[in-house]
């Protein structure tokens, strides 16, 4: 899948950001009747996995638009396919939305057509991995951090450091970590090694875990390749990580509130933590594809999206954040003030979000390591080599 992807340099982004075209509808038409959502697990649900959560029926029911969903569980394989076509949205993170836009894989919303775009979080409304010279390639969905999840049952205080699966050492229980804990199975994980590294080897000068230079990079790697030998598993199936922390001994991974979510749900041992580190973390965006064939029907998606109660509910489903603040508060849904607390709502600028990394970059003098680059040595790292 990952040789699908278009591996762009800071160079030829910029050149493909160069003279942004106008967004291509200029008014709702009637429903085609169908569209088609790459989406991340659990972001599109019609009650299937828990009844009390469905946001796609009545949608379905009101305009007639059937929704179909693929989910997709990396960023990489939201950009291949995107890059095969045949979608009309995404939603897409950081890491994956400038590649989209750079590639001309999407296309410029006219948000004057998004009634309800006023209600929009001001963070996000302008949030460079969506906007472009000022032109705005998406809608805002839902942000959150990565957190570290780990065992109530090995951990009787919430770990406060990501050492527990970047280091060999002997957890509480007195057990080693080794084959015990999980990573990421995608590139952007050398973004957590690099900020690790900003609170541990501080003399690298690491100021951006998105931003490295050919020193900072190489010791992301180091670090990486010492974790290979303890981690059990790369997860990036979030419905198999559930499995391997109920039924295969894991212990401690990076994780989504997701998976934290759905395991204590289930009265698992679980909780999550965000180290003293800090955390990455992911903004994603509604994106529409540049050939989308339901154009109306993803209009009306995308107003359909920002309703206090679906970002309600989705905020408490997914354990994460609305891009609608008067979604924690105005109690159309099932999310609270205090929920958007934990979610770390009032924490949106110690969040280190997801983005592309490009040779072009200001805390390194431009010199900084590009992406295609992250995706070939993150492979070899897996590998072992």
């Amino acid at each position: 899948m990952k040789s699908k992807l278009a591996l762009l340099s800071g160079v030829t982004l910029a050149l493909a950001f160069a003279n942004p075209s106008a967004a291509q509808i200029k008014e709702i038409g009637k429903a085609e009747g169908q569209l088609t959502i790459v989406a991340w697990p659990g972001y599109i649900e019609r009650g299937e996995t828990d009844k009390k959560f469905d946001w796609v029926t009545k949608f379905e029911q009101a305009s007639g638009c059937k929704v179909n969903v693929k989910t997709a569980n990396t960023s990489d394989e939201m950009v291949a396919l995107m890059n095969e076509g045949g979608f009309d949205l995404v939603t897409a993170s950081g890491d994956a939305s400038l590649r989209l836009v750079a590639g001309k894989r999407v296309q410029p919303i006219n948000i004057s057509l998004i009634k309800s775009w006023g209600t929009v979080d001001d963070r996000l409304k302008k949030a460079p991995w969506h906007t472009v010279d000022g032109v705005h390639y998406g809608v805002p969905y839902m942000w959150g951090p990565n957190v570290l999840m780990y065992s109530t049952k090995v951990f009787k205080d919430p770990p406060k450091s990501w050492k527990v699966v970047f280091e060999e050492m002997a957890l509480p229980d007195g057990k080693p970590n080794k084959g015990r804990v999980q990573a990421y199975d995608g590139p952007i994980h050398i973004a957590d090694a690099a900020l690790y590294l900003m609170t541990h080897k501080p003399d690298l000068g690491i100021k951006s875990p998105y931003e490295l230079n050919e020193a900072q990079y190489k010791a992301s790697l180091e670090l990486l390749r010492a974790q290979r030998k303890l981690v059990g598993r790369y997860w990036h199936d979030a419905f198999i990580q559930i499995d391997d922390f109920k039924n295969e001994g894991v212990v401690a991974s990076g994780s989504w509130p997701f998976q934290v979510n759905l395991l204590k749900s289930q009265n698992q041992p679980i909780a999550s933590s965000i180290p003293d580190e800090g955390v990455t973390g992911w903004a994603d965006t509604t994106m529409m594809h540049v050939d989308s064939r339901n154009p109306n029907c993803s209009y009306m998606w995308i107003e359909h999206s920002l309703a206090s109660n679906l970002q309600s509910d989705l905020s408490a489903w997914f354990g994460a954040n609305p891009a609608v603040p008067a979604a924690c508060t105005d109690g159309r849904g099932m999310q609270t003030k205090e929920g958007c607390s934990t979610n770390g709502f009032d924490n949106f600028s110690k969040v280190r979000f997801w983005t592309t990394p490009t040779t072009k970059c200001a805390t390194q003098d431009d010199k900084c390591v590009p992406y295609y680059r992250w995706v070939s040595d993150y492979i070899g790292v897996i590998g072992g080599r």
